[in-house]
């Protein structure tokens, strides 16, 4: 009697099966996902300060700064900004739209500042800055520096800063009104 089992051999080199391990290939590198725009601009930016860091008289290392080194990046990213901030002596100062031209400076914008510190402070922390609590970009001096940056520009402007208000949903006003409108005593008025 012949047996239909063929009992395996070796494989053929050619064919190498799935138990052999002496002929393993290393893995393709798998894809990496694409940064969001908030880790890309977050990388950009912590490039563009250890950048600054480096460009300093002696270079300074990570190891090296404070908040006074923030505070002097902050005032050299002002070259660059696109926001005009009109002098108290300027005939524009306190108007929200200028009618003309003028030699005011263009400063980084408060919202653009604001936002930068708060991507190198997540920044600092990933790459080894320490405790929180000794992070230069959470130092009070920072902060105190962009609430003068923004209460300067909303003068200049003469727009004056106001935190948003919440928005009431459309829900929020349908339940008010009905509120209103089962109410037993009409006309009747909190103060």
């Amino acid at each position: 009697m012949s047996s239909d089992r063929h009992t395996p051999t070796k494989d053929p080199p050619d064919h190498p099966s799935s138990s052999s391990n002496h002929h393993k290939q290393p893995l393709p590198p798998q894809p990496q996902q694409p940064l969001s725009r908030y880790e890309s601009q977050k990388r950009r930016d912590w490039n563009t300060f250890i950048q600054y860091l480096k460009s300093q008289n002696p270079p300074l290392m990570m190891s090296q700064f404070d908040y006074t080194h923030v505070l002097s990046f902050l005032r050299y990213l002002d070259q660059f900004g696109k926001t005009k901030v009109h002098h108290q002596a300027c005939v524009f100062f306190g108007q929200p739209d200028p009618p003309g031209p003028c030699t005011c400076p263009l400063k980084q914008a408060w919202g653009s500042l604001d936002a930068l510190i708060g991507r190198l402070r997540a920044a600092y922390e990933e790459h080894g800055g320490g405790s929180p609590d000794a992070n230069p970009f959470a130092n009070g001096s920072i902060r105190v520096h962009l609430r003068e940056v923004r209460e300067s520009q909303a003068k200049a402007r003469g727009i004056p800063y106001r935190k948003k208000k919440r928005r009431k949903t459309k829900n929020d006003v349908v339940v008010v009104k009905k509120d209103v409108a089962n109410s037993s005593t009409p006309n009747q008025s909190s103060t």
